[in-house]
């Protein structure tokens, strides 16, 4: 790489640096860091145990990020200097882990300017993902749960352990629904862009022509509902049905009804939990996920409210968001953001950084034009 184009990418990666610096600013960060410290060295600060546990979330997030931000900027100084002295000295070796170093740099950067986009209400919760197959029979079915483990190896890959809730399986092959959930922070900030209806176009496996076939699955992103929080719920609004747990083919997990099914009688919402042994599990659970998916539509109702928005979002031809296509050729292809790579397999193995990043930035972008 030549002095020059290395010196115009660093001068270029200081650049967006100082933007973010400008956004996060450091200085009231670390006041409001003191500030939090006081809060929680308060004797009686456990007293409230909702306020201790959201002033420590809080501290710990703003420490974090602190951090990260001083960090990069620490980094990118070392580069600089590393750079200068294998220039002087013309070593091949230093110029190498110059290179390397600048790509790395590059991507804590990115990571950084896509997480001072993440200021939504509910951006820092936790988050509830459900998959559910849609039109285009058994290739639907498979395509949801190719979803599913598309998520879960993207959770995998960033250390992250998503607890599966409920899967409901095919007949011939795959799952009608599944539900998810990753409680770690800002994790419904980056998921909710997935949400929508994806479209996979392949040679079909389960068709004996070996026809082209056209399917599709939805994904719902909720922000997961704090342990301190509460969305009331009448015991006469909800009924509950309790089922024997079930694995594909109908293969028994237990021989006990643990399983349980929720149904919000004013909403028709129906949810399902039978990860857990207990009974009582799983109905905290799914009660845990009905307050999450009450909380997105209490989320939603409100900025319909503010944007003067009407009408629902129908799962169609005309409103998928992603595309797989894997015949007559390869390509994953987001149609808000225009992202798309050629690598299928990739992307289906959860390398999704790319797509997250872009559809936050499309979303970022869309609420300037529409405020």
């Amino acid at each position: 790489m030549a002095d020059l184009e290395i010196s115009e990418r660093i001068d270029a990666l200081r650049s967006t640096y100082g933007d973010i610096r400008q956004v996060v600013d450091p200085e009231a960060l670390s006041q409001r860091i003191e500030e939090l410290n006081e809060q929680a060295a308060e004797p009686g600060l456990w007293d409230d145990s909702e306020r201790a546990q959201k002033v420590t979330s809080q501290l710990s997030h703003a420490k974090s990020q602190l951090n990260k931000v001083e960090s990069v900027g620490q980094r990118i100084d070392d580069l600089e200097v590393l750079v200068e002295l294998a220039n002087e000295e013309d070593d091949a070796a230093s110029k190498h882990e110059a290179e390397h170093e600048l790509e790395q740099l590059q991507k804590a950067v990115d990571d950084l300017e896509v997480q001072t986009l993440l200021n939504g209400e509910y951006d820092e919760r936790g988050a509830v993902v459900t998959i559910r197959a849609g039109a285009g029979g058994v290739d639907a079915a498979d395509f949801a749960e190719m979803l599913l483990r598309q998520y879960t190896r993207w959770a995998d890959h960033h250390g992250l352990k998503p607890t599966i809730l409920d899967t409901s399986y095919a007949e011939e092959a795959g799952i009608k629904s599944a539900t998810f959930e990753i409680d770690d922070p800002y994790l419904f900030g980056k998921l909710s862009v997935e949400a929508g209806t994806h479209r996979l176009v392949r040679m079909s496996p389960f068709n004996s022509a070996g026809k082209r076939q056209t399917s599709f699955a939805a994904v719902e992103v909720v922000p997961l509902v704090a342990p301190t929080e509460h969305i009331d719920i009448p015991d006469a609004e909800i009924r509950v049905d309790v089922f024997r747990s079930s694995g594909p083919g109908g293969q028994s997990v237990n021989t006990t009804d643990s399983a349980v099914r929720i149904t919000h009688l004013p909403t028709g919402i129906v949810v399902s939990c039978q990860n857990e042994k207990s009974q009582i599990q799983n109905r905290a659970a799914a009660l845990r996920v009905l307050q999450s998916r009450l909380l997105e539509i209490r989320r939603q109702e409100e900025e319909a409210t503010k944007k003067g928005l009407a009408g629902d979002i129908k799962a169609s031809w005309g409103d998928q968001m992603r595309s797989y296509v894997l015949a007559p050729y390869q390509m994953v292809k987001d149609l808000r953001t225009g992202y798309e790579v050629n690598n299928p397999d990739d992307v289906f193995d959860g390398d999704l950084d790319g797509f997250i990043s872009a559809g936050i930035r499309w979303r970022k972008g869309s609420a300037r034009q529409d405020s």
